[in-house]
């Protein structure tokens, strides 16, 4: 199994202590990025992926690399500690730039072989709306299965958690890896993609044609029998 981590940091602390547990115990071949130091551009909001193609984007030259990694990967795993209740800028930053691979544009049939792991650690309190940053794109990728983490650590740094709580962190990477590897080589897509699939059909077929989004779907078959998860 293939397997990507990208860090929304560019230091070693607790959110990436537990991210690669995740993957070591999940089993694979486990590449990383961090950032910003592997992409430090933000979006400039200048429409380019959406009127032509991702690979127009002024960034794609930098982004290309994580791009490539992302379509490779079987598991990919975000991660970002919580900073003010939410993802760090950077990790969202880079998410900025796949507006158009969600399922209301042009989502890619290769997320329906994939699975994902969205995870955030904290001293004190945020995981639950940091996790939920990272799983937006996630889901709206059209992963087959989206799982969340979210850890409290009482802790600034890996070495000062509390014995008890690393256990748990054990406890539950040990629960998550048994999951992913009974997922892995299905096909499929979450419940919520699968949705908005079903909604953009609807809005192709009885309103007006946004292009280029239209003509995509209508190559694939997608406003007939077929659809981005079929195997």
């Amino acid at each position: 199994m293939n397997i990507l981590i990208i860090h929304g940091q560019s230091h070693e602390g607790s959110t990436c202590m537990v991210a690669r547990e995740l993957a070591t115990k999940a089993g694979g071949e486990v590449r990383e990025f961090f950032l910003p130091r592997d992409f430090d551009q933000p979006c400039l909001g200048c429409y380019t992926c959406f009127k032509a193609d991702l690979s127009r984007c002024p960034h794609f030259e930098k982004l290309e690399p994580i791009v490539k990694a992302i379509l490779e990967a079987d598991l990919l795993i975000l991660e970002s500690p919580v900073y003010v209740y939410h993802a760090s800028g950077q990790m969202m930053s880079l998410l900025d730039h796949f507006g158009t691979w969600w399922m209301v544009h042009r989502p890619l049939p290769e997320m329906s072989r994939k699975q994902a792991v969205a995870i955030s650690t904290a001293a004190g309190g945020g995981m639950k709306s940091t996790v939920r940053d990272m799983a937006d794109s996630l889901e709206m990728w059209g992963i087959r299965k989206v799982y969340r983490l979210g850890v409290g650590v009482q802790a600034v740094r890996p070495d000062e958690i509390p014995p008890r709580i690393l256990q748990g962190i054990h406890r539950k990477t040990d629960r998550l890896a048994r999951r992913i590897q009974k997922n892995v080589g299905k096909c499929g897509c979450n419940r919520r993609a699968k949705k908005w699939f079903w909604l953009m059909r609807m809005a192709h077929l009885h309103f007006e044609p946004a292009e280029p989004d239209y003509s995509y779907w209508e190559q694939r078959g997608w406003h007939e029998k077929k659809h981005p998860w079929d195997k």
